[in-house]
Formats: structure tokens, C-alpha cells, sequence
């Protein structure tokens, strides 16, 4: 593994045009609640900023990269006081389409920020998730594509940490189903989040619903700590078998990114290591050319998952090291890879440069 360097780097391809797909907005007083002591501090290491607001979005946006757009993706965030259970997501909406409504206005030039928004909906619900998913749809008419609904979970609980409460088995659960089937009768996306061993999982469910349009997020999140850690290379051969198994479902996209979150272990010391886009592109290149290579430029997309994935690198460096890794890439496929493939997930094509 090359050497950590803490020094800036040349922006690579700056004139490239990128729709980041996948980035959170957040205040963490909102979100604390759902960590207890003592993991506060370490939740704000691993989340990467205890605020992330359009102003911080902003910052790390304009450090160099040809960003012209982004969808925001679910995180818990500004959820409505004093709503119901199942209703008080609507509330992390109506905050992101007023973001999208800032970056609309043409003050922060070309760059149209949370041009698409996906929200969440307890689809556990079964039917009940309609008239959640019709609020959701109301709430930002011109902007909200989808729902995530994460079923991230592992025996090991240092895997994931407090936060996250998904169920072993959620997307086999006969309710969940119940409710993700209102998804297509809206033309709505889903977003999946879950492990590397809960792959076959999201494998059965897109079988299930072949018309139903599925992104897998973060290359499926292979993992190397807690009782991972040094198991990467040993399961490899599982994820990308998977993987190859995903791929074969039409209705499936995935996103390309994800691999700096602490749960990955790429790298496993984090931010204090300063590793650089060369070191970083070695590390996850085996990921993301496996993805390329069993789904296709057209159905694949580079992400940030900011401000999480600051655990392994900036901003700046994370797109430069997608950008080594796909050095060799045609124009079409660079196009597909860095905005088209976003742009058509989401219905988004119009934000894309003539």
C-alpha cells in the first residue's frame, strides 16, 4: 500500500460533468438522540461533521471537481416535531426541496443541488406506506424520486453501532413487501443499503419485483472491522459472486462509492491517515471494477456519500481516485459513470450541460 501524504492534489479531469447521487444533509442535534453515550464522539468522527449543511455541501462541492448536481439521499434529518410516527419523515423532505430551491435560484452557478430527493417511508407498514409515500411525493412534487428504506444488519454489533436498528431479513419480510409494492404503482425508486453478507437478500427482492428500479448503494458495503477486520481479501470471492448474481437482474443499478465509510476498513485508520487518491484508487479499484464489469457502464455511478465517506478522504481526493481508476474508460462510458447513469435513475436529465 503506498504511504499516507497529507499534501493538495491537482484536480484530475476538472472539466468532467458529475452528478453526485448519494450525499446526506444533516444536524446532528436532531440525530443524537439515536446514539447513546458514550458513542457521540466517535459517531461525529464517523459521520465526518456534526453539521452538514448547503453552505458545507458547498465547500467541499467547489473544491475543484466539475459538480453540477446531486441527489440528496435520507438520513434520519429534520424530521417534523409533533407529526406522527409515519409521518414525521415528510419533514426531512420539505427541508432538502428548500435546499434544491436555493441552489435553483442560479446564485451558486451551474451547480443544482438536491435536483432529485430521496426520502424514507417505513414500508414495515405494509399498506399503511401509501398515504406516507403519497405525503412524501406532495411535499416536493418536482424533486422526490424514491425512498430508502436500509436494512443494514450483522450479528457482530460493532459492525454497525446503536443508530441502526434494521431487523435480520428485512427485505424477505412479507410486510415490507407489502409496502415496497406501492413503490412502482408511484413510479418510485428504491434505494438498498445492506452488508455484504446480506447481498443474497436484495438479490431475492429484485427477483421478486422485476420491474421494480433498484440501486444498490455503496458496492454493496464490503466490510473490514470490528470481528471483519483483515477478512477482505478472504471474502471477496463471496461479494463479488453476488454481485455478479445482482447484476443480472435488468432492474438493478448500483452505486459506486461508499468504500471510505469506516465499516469498510479502506482504509481502516481513517482520517488522521491522509492517504491520497493513488493509495486509495488501489484499494478500492477491485470494487468498483468488479461492479463496472458485471452491471455495465449504464447502469453503474460514482458517489460521494458525503459527508460519511470524509472518514477515508476529502472530497477532492475521493473524485480523483474514482477518476484514476477509470483512467482508461472511453468517453461515453466516463459520461455514463460520472452523470448519465445518475440522470436517468432519477429522472434528472434536464440539469445535465448541453
Amino acid at each position: 500500500m503506498s504511504e499516507a501524504i497529507h499534501e493538495p492534489e491537482s484536480i484530475l479531469e476538472p472539466d468532467l460533468p458529475i452528478i453526485d447521487p448519494h450525499h446526506h444533509l444533516w444536524d446532528l442535534r436532531a440525530l443524537l438522540p439515536m446514539f447513546p453515550e458514550p458513542r457521540h464522539r466517535f459517531i461525529e468522527t464517523l459521520m465526518g461533521a456534526a453539521h452538514y449543511t448547503f453552505d458545507q455541501l458547498r465547500t467541499d462541492l467547489e473544491t475543484g471537481h466539475r459538480i453540477v448536481g446531486t441527489v440528496f439521499m435520507e438520513c434520519s434529518a429534520f424530521y417534523r416535531a409533533g407529526a406522527s410516527e409515519a409521518m414525521k419523515v415528510v419533514g426531512e423532505v420539505e427541508f432538502v426541496n428548500g435546499v434544491a430551491a436555493q441552489s435553483a435560484s442560479g446564485l451558486y452557478g451551474e451547480l443544482r443541488a438536491c435536483a432529485a430527493i430521496i426520502g424514507h417511508a417505513d414500508l414495515l407498514l405494509g399498506d399503511g406506506a401509501a398515504p406516507v409515500l403519497e405525503r412524501l411525493q406532495a411535499a416536493a412534487p418536482d424533486r422526490f424520486r424514491g425512498i430508502r428504506h436500509q436494512a443494514a444488519w450483522d450479528a457482530d454489533p460493532e459492525v454497525l453501532g446503536p443508530p441502526f436498528h434494521a431487523p435480520p431479513g428485512l427485505y424477505l419480510d412479507s410486510s415490507f413487501r407489502e409496502g415496497f409494492a406501492h413503490l412502482g404503482k408511484l413510479g418510485m425508486t428504491f434505494d438498498a443499503w445492506l452488508l455484504e453478507p446480506q447481498l443474497p437478500d436484495v438479490i431475492h427482492l429484485a427477483r421478486a419485483f422485476p420491474d421494480q428500479p433498484i440501486c444498490l448503494d455503496h458496492c454493496g458495503t464490503p466490510l473490514g472491522m470490528a470481528s471483519y477486520t483483515g477478512k477482505l481479501e478472504e471474502n471477496f470471492g463471496r461479494w463479488s459472486a453476488n454481485i455478479r448474481e445482482l447484476a443480472r437482474c435488468g432492474n438493478v443499478t448500483v452505486k459506486l462509492g461508499g468504500l471510505a465509510m469506516h465499516n469498510c476498513g479502506m482504509p481502516l485508520d481513517g482520517p488522521s491517515a491522509g492517504y491520497g487518491s493513488e493509495a486509495l484508487a488501489d484499494m478500492w479499484r477491485p470494487y468498483v471494477e468488479t461492479c463496472i464489469d458485471a452491471f455495465g457502464p449504464g447502469r453503474a455511478m460514482f458517489e460521494s456519500n458525503y459527508p460519511v465517506d470524509r472518514w477515508g478522504a476529502s472530497y477532492p481526493v475521493l473524485w480523483n481516485a474514482f477518476k484514476r481508476i477509470t483512467a482508461g474508460a472511453s468517453a461515453d462510458e466516463k459520461h455514463a459513470l460520472y452523470a448519465g447513469t445518475a440522470a436517468r435513475f432519477y429522472g434528472i436529465e434536464h440539469i445535465l450541460p448541453a
